[in-house]
């Protein structure tokens, strides 16, 4: 009798043996996909953001040498201003992504990036990379 509850029990658990069979099938591949769909967005992300800090360097740098060529071009506010945002493109993690600070000091660039030029009277604005649907507009 035991033989031939074996044979009914292994019809019985055929779904379960399926189910389990394509869980694990899908979770190995789930692992590959999920690493390499991760790197791909990690390195997207992670250039767009080096892109806008360089962009905001960049600026730094150029209202830095305006101020060394003449120091009264920017009023004492402007130049504290420019500073601080030095001050905090200097504290970005940028070795480290996963820092829970990184969102508050880019909001931080953003806004004191947007006061300096407001004050300054300035259209100067971080657009980011063109896309390949902006090819037309870009010129070389």
């Amino acid at each position: 009798m035991d033989s031939i509850d074996d044979i009914f029990e292994s019809s019985l658990n055929l779904e379960e043996t399926h189910f389990k069979d394509g869980y694990d099938e899908g979770y190995a591949e789930g692992l590959v996909s999920g690493k390499e769909e991760g790197r791909q967005v990690g390195l997207k992300t992670g250039f767009e953001v080096g892109e806008e800090l360089g962009f905001y360097r960049g600026c730094i740098d150029v209202w830095s040498s305006a101020i060394r060529v003449d120091p009264n071009c920017f009023s004492a506010r402007i130049q504290k201003r420019i500073n601080k945002m030095d001050e905090l493109l200097q504290q970005y993690p940028i070795s480290e992504p996963e820092n829970e600070s990184v969102s508050d000091l880019m909001d931080s660039l953003r806004l004191k990036f947007r006061v300096i030029c407001a004050t300054l009277n300035m259209k100067l604005a971080y657009n980011g990379h063109p896309k390949a649907s902006d090819g037309e507009s870009v010129e070389f």
